[in-house]
């Protein structure tokens, strides 16, 4: 047995003596270095670029801009964002000019790509670069994009508007005329940075059989190859995409960074290119989490049946798509929270402005609904002098309930189960311990009389795997090598690690599948020419999905052994059952394979002089469905949990007139081990996914999902006060406690 088993990482000894090699390390001889210039303002017409100076500076080799990539342009959802911008005095030169080149739509668009022998030579060019620009009118706020007669922030998205979404389940209004209590908020969240270890990095060469190779940190290997190839106008299999070691990713490297501007350089040059982002580029130049502003009312009898939800979102997607479109489906359908609720309305729209572009974070949209639906519960069941867990456990989905989008839950719905055991992990029920007794228990603490303490609930769920119809497939190869007995298994699968442990989970399931031990075992991994399409390390589908392509490509090479074939080979490729779009009308539809479900209890200690939230406490309880490798899952839930609480109370990350003010981590505080909660339980709650092989389900973003909620109910029963405005610094909650 090795499925269950706390393994250590397969990648451990390498990380920890630095024999790993992140992209930033990677070296070749005859390697030159690129930069980029990044526009630096957020809306303009770039008229013109020379060179000039550039390209005297000895040493220099090249200056691309737009012009000079083939079809200019890339992103994950459309096609709708140049990878460099084409000056106006160039563009007209151009055979086949896009509709949305040509202009600078925020500060981290890249106007060219500088490539010298030196990285000091090649940043020394481009600040020799002229170029000229027209300002524009910038759009900096949703709600002035909205309205009639703001400026036009891209062509293709008429009313500045990239997608609006709507539900209609049931009669809302008759629902709140049935109402004995209605509650109503109008809440916003903020912008996030992912902040991962490795700035974006690369390297980019010809291989040995001619293919535009690129060395990167990503999340999804085949669809770089495929905007890579796009870009460059060459089939796909011109194109290698390798992950080396990735230093973090949740969401952040999903968008092209560095990708195709170097593969541009080496298929243009015929040499290796390398570049590193500065932390402060990497900072402007990808995407963040999206900040949305939500109106809600929810409605409920005086038992607590909740009746009817409204609720009016609004993201800002920045002037591309990227995932835009997704994550804010994903709160569409996330924004009434784990209940079942028989009438519903809900309009989402995400709106294009002048901030940097908005995409993939850890949670992709969830985090946002569910900070609006839990709190929405928490207030109600004060209105209700209702506990806030039994409040809950009145209304939560369960097997065979009707979804928002008015379709039976997932098989396998077990919320309830994880709140009770959040509940019963956390003493929830038990009356509030003495404030001497919890001083006593935490040490070397601020007694003093302003010091308030507070317990908070809330719970979630999330999908697992991609949503609303996209396509989904997941493909391994295994071999199998020896005599009359197996020696070694090789698996095949492009999967990233993303620093989630993912490639010790790809053995483990392996050795289990094969019945070796996982010694045996020999991986090669997210390597475009070696594998096929896993899909994206993303959604909490990477151990959900590679387990059941690596143990169906397992057994299958074991019945081809089994018939002696020598090395005995298979590939099997896993698609599980397909979902569908909403409905444009209704918002109809089965959008999801399955569900993650979390609960969370947080107690905390607000200082009201200084208004400062410490948590002093989290449990937090996922289920799982089976855990493939406890100890990994232990540390998703650490690591998430830790990395929301940053959102929820430090990370403020500001843009004023599209410019970037938190342009670095000396003004982006982020937490550090100091801020972490003296206590962090993780409950594992496994409870078989029937969708899932062996019962598995992915987890990794679930322990981020709630912790806004749950801090924000432990700072109201600390002091009586809601807040509704993510992060909760201290200058917020002092005016809010002043209020």
């Amino acid at each position: 047995m090795t499925v269950g088993m706390a393994l250590p990482r397969i990648d451990a000894i390498a990380k920890v003596t630095g024999q790993a090699l992140y992209p930033g390390d990677l070296v070749m001889p005859g390697m030159v270095h690129a930069k980029l210039l990044f526009a630096r303002r957020p809306h303009a017409r770039v008229l013109s670029l020379d060179a000039t100076e550039a390209l005297a500076v000895p040493g220099v080799v090249a200056v691309f801009t737009g012009a000079d990539v083939p079809v200019n342009e890339y992103g994950l959802a459309h096609y709708d964002a140049p990878v460099l911008v084409t000056p106006l005095d160039r563009l007209a030169h151009v055979p086949h000019a896009l509709p949305f080149d040509g202009i600078v739509r925020h500060v981290g668009e890249r106007v060219a790509l500088i490539v010298a022998e030196s990285e000091e030579l090649a940043a020394r060019a481009r600040d020799l670069i002229r170029v000229t620009y027209s300002d524009l009118q910038v759009v900096d706020s949703m709600f002035e994009a909205l309205q009639e007669g703001a400026p036009q922030v891209h062509p293709q998205y008429a009313g500045n508007i990239l997608q609006h979404y709507r539900i209609r389940k049931g009669n809302v209004e008759a629902g709140f005329a049935q109402a004995d209590e209605i509650v109503e908020g109008t809440y916003y969240t903020h912008s996030q940075e992912h902040a991962y270890l490795q700035p974006e990095a690369g390297l980019a060469y010809l291989d040995e059989a001619g293919r535009v190779t690129v060395q990167v940190a990503g999340q999804w290997a085949h669809k770089d190859q495929e905007q890579v190839a796009h870009a460059l106008d060459v089939p796909k299999e011109q194109v290698r995409i390798i992950y080396p070691a990735i230093g973090g990713a949740f969401g952040g490297r999903e968008d092209m960074s560095v990708q195709i501007v170097l593969a541009l350089a080496a298929f243009r040059l015929h040499r290796p290119v390398k570049m590193v982002w500065t932390r402060e580029e990497s900072i402007i130049g990808h995407h963040k989490r999206h900040p949305m502003s939500v109106h809600a009312r929810l409605g409920a009898k005086r038992t607590g049946q909740l009746l009817a939800a409204q609720i009016d979102i609004t993201a800002d997607a920045g002037p591309y798509a990227y995932t835009s479109t997704k994550v804010l489906g994903n709160s569409t359908v996330m924004c009434v929270g784990p209940y079942e609720v028989p009438h519903v309305a809900v309009d989402a729209r995400a709106v294009m402005t002048n901030n940097l572009p908005t995409g993939a974070f850890r949670g992709f949209g969830a985090p946002q609904a569910l900070f609006v639906a839990e709190t929405q519960i928490n207030k109600l069941a004060e209105r209700l002098g209702m506990d806030p867990v039994e409040l809950r456990l009145t209304n939560v989905l369960h097997d065979g309930s009707l979804t928002v989008n008015n379709t039976p839950v997932p098989s396998g719905c077990s919320i309830a189960d994880v709140v009770t055991k959040c509940a019963s992990a956390s003493g929830w029920g038990m009356e509030k311990r003495a404030t001497s007794e919890v001083h006593d228990m935490i040490p070397n603490r601020n007694t003093a009389l302003s010091t308030k303490q507070g317990r908070g609930f809330a719970c979630g769920h999330k999908n697992v795997g991609f949503s609303f119809g996209a396509p989904e497939r997941c493909e391994a190869k295994v071999e199998l090598h020896g005599g009359t007995a197996i020696e070694y298994a090789v698996v095949y699968h492009a999967g990233a690690d993303c620093g989630q442990g993912a490639h010790t989970v790809f053995a483990q399931v392996a050795a289990e599948a094969l019945g070796l031990p996982v010694e045996k075992i020999r991986l090669v991994v997210s390597d475009t020419a070696r594998s096929g399409d896993s899909g994206s390390a993303s959604a909490s589908r990477m151990t959900f999905m590679a387990s059941h392509s690596i143990r169906g490509a397992a057994l299958a090479a074991l019945r081809t052994w089994q018939m002696e074939a020598r090395p005995a080979i298979a590939t099997y490729v896993y698609r599980p059952r397909s979902t569908t779009a909403m409905d444009p009308r209704t918002g109809e539809a089965d959008p999801n394979i399955t569900y993650g479900y979390v609960a969370q209890s947080v107690e905390v200690e607000v200082d009201t002089e200084t208004g400062l939230v410490t948590v002093r406490k989290l449990v937090c309880v996922d289920d799982v469905g089976h855990a493939v490798n406890p100890q990994q899952v232990i540390g998703q839930i650490e690591g998430g949990a830790v990395q929301a609480l940053g959102w929820v109370t430090l990370e403020n990350f500001v843009q004023r007139h599209g410019i970037v003010l938190t342009p670095n981590l000396s003004t982006y505080l982020m937490p550090t081990v100091l801020d972490t909660p003296d206590e962090l339980q993780s409950v594992l709650v496994e409870n078989p996914d029937p969708n899932g092989e062996m019962g598995v389900r992915g987890m990794a973003e679930m322990p981020f999902l709630v912790v806004a909620p749950a801090i924000v109910a432990a700072i109201h029963d600390a002091t009586g006060v809601w807040v509704n405005e993510l992060p909760i610094t201290p200058e917020r909650l002092l005016q809010a406690l002043a209020a």
